[in-house]
């Protein structure tokens, strides 16, 4: 019997069911704080860096872990590369993170919600802005960047994507570039999407963000620190019209803080990830890791360790 930790809550067995694997996994709860947890074979959770999770992957209790979610940079580069195998939820937030930047972009553009009206008015005289012509830049191109740029080249954007190598898109139509600073200089939106690695800590920096686009419009999805904050505020007070914040560093932030009451930042509680079937979502990309798994097969969200993805 596979023994599988799970933090993830209750309602995997159906999914385990139709899998055909019920009969051979065993499911242990294990709350997030219970530090003394029994040796199993996998641990489904993590996604935190809580308590239970560390101790079992230092104790090396596992030995394959799967974080629910697509990020794994909460946990420390030595457990890591500690010889346990890590897998994530890579495609499992494609689609609600994407729609979430497409209302981010469009409420931008259509000045939301500064045009709603609460008595009788006569037509404002305001341009709003389209996103037909548009560029929009994609900071990162795996699941979600690809999921962005599906979604936005059908409004007849320009779609372009910052990657690090010059890697073909898999996305069609849309443009893979390799130099950050030219980029933003092109796009009237810019959506960060990449993971927090070492390479992307403090990527916006001054530089990146001097060589913006004025007026252009920042819409962070990733992880909060990607952007230095102090090179933020300059930007906001000069060419940077706009920055959507569904994450920030750290989250969340305390009370007081400026990115609450700037008049040029929209910030969102790390939301952009929910709908009614995520729950749903991490299971199936877990019984799908699990079924490879158990089968000796390559597993479809295995993390590089070294990329830290």
């Amino acid at each position: 019997m596979f023994r599988v930790l799970n933090q993830m809550g209750p309602g995997l067995e159906p999914f385990l069911e139709r899998a055909g694997l019920s009969e051979q996994v065993e499911l242990i709860p294990l709350d997030p704080d219970e530090v003394d947890a029994p040796a199993a074979d996998a641990l489904y959770g993590g996604w935190d860096a809580n308590p239970a999770a560390l101790a079992v992957i230092r104790s090396r209790r596992v030995e394959w872990v799967h974080v629910g979610t697509t990020g794994v940079d909460q946990l420390p580069p030595d457990l890591l590369r500690s010889g346990v195998v890590f897998s994530c939820g890579r495609g499992v937030s494609g689609v609600p993170i994407s729609e979430f930047v497409v209302a981010s972009i469009l409420a931008r553009a259509k000045r939301f919600p500064d045009v709603w009206v609460g008595a009788p008015a006569s037509p404002m005289m305001l341009t709003l802005d389209a996103l037909e012509d548009a560029t929009i830049l994609v900071v990162g191109l795996g699941d979600i960047g690809q999921s962005v740029a599906r979604r936005l080249l059908p409004f007849g954007c320009e779609v372009i994507a910052y990657r690090r190598t010059a890697q073909p898109s898999p996305v069609d139509g849309v443009e893979v570039v390799t130099d950050l600073h030219a980029a933003v200089g092109r796009a009237d939106h810019v959506v960060i999407t990449c993971p927090l690695t070492d390479d992307t800590r403090g990527l916006f920096d001054a530089a990146v963000f001097a060589a913006l686009k004025p007026g252009a419009h920042l819409v962070n999805i990733a992880r909060g620190a990607i952007i230095d904050e102090a090179a933020l505020r300059d930007a906001l007070d000069g060419n940077l019209a706009l920055a959507s914040l569904d994450v920030t560093d750290p989250e969340p932030l305390p009370e007081g803080h400026w990115l609450y009451t700037h008049p040029r930042v929209h910030v969102s509680p790390h939301i952009s990830w929910s709908n009614p079937r995520q729950t749903e979502r991490f299971h199936r990309v877990f019984v799908e890791n699990l079924a490879a798994y158990l089968a000796g097969e390559p597993l479809p969200g295995l993390v590089d360790v070294d990329a830290r993805y």
